[in-house]
């Protein structure tokens, strides 16, 4: 138990970190891991010929980060910032080089602590999006949070789309 009694530790070792965050009306998560940091929605600079579901781009400390709305890519309209807005920066590896990608998400809410018993499959319809994005959904107390398959979100066109994004800036 690497010297820590179990009083000590935070999580049970088979659950797994998750970000929860709001997209419209419903719950969502994402594993912590992917997560690098989350920023306030500030100066977006816009790139023609993109998706309607890509924002544009953003200067992180010297760094081109494309962002792209959650919502949109949902099927929603595309998000109105308000004061809650947030862009979380997530890092995939992509064609073995490390990528950052800005989600634009309502509001987060919370990291938890998801186990493996308390996710279930996604069902193949109802949750407002499509199902391939779902990675499966964690039951809770106040019904249901959406784990998101970040991958199949950002398909590999959507991929090519991002960097070519990143490119024109």
């Amino acid at each position: 138990m690497n010297g820590l009694s179990a009083s000590h530790q935070v999580a049970p070792p088979d659950s797994v970190q998750h970000l929860s965050f709001r997209v419209r009306d419903a719950r969502y998560a994402l594993p912590i891991e992917l997560v690098r940091e989350i920023i306030e929605y500030g100066q977006v600079t816009t790139v023609p010929m993109m998706p309607s579901f890509i924002h544009g781009v953003i200067n992180l400390r010297g760094n081109v980060v494309p962002v792209l709305d959650l919502a949109a890519r949902f099927g929603f309209e595309l998000t109105q910032p308000g004061k809650r807005t947030c862009i979380v920066i997530i890092e995939l590896n992509l064609d073995e080089q490390q990528q950052r990608i800005g989600l634009v998400v309502d509001a987060v809410d919370a990291v938890l602590d998801i186990e493996p018993g308390e996710v279930e499959q996604a069902p193949p319809f109802g949750a407002g999006i499509r199902t391939d994005f779902i990675a499966g959904m964690a039951r809770d107390n106040g019904g249901f949070t959406i784990i998101i398959d970040v991958r199949r979100v950002l398909s590999l066109d959507d991929i090519r789309q991002l960097s070519l994004a990143q490119q024109a800036s």
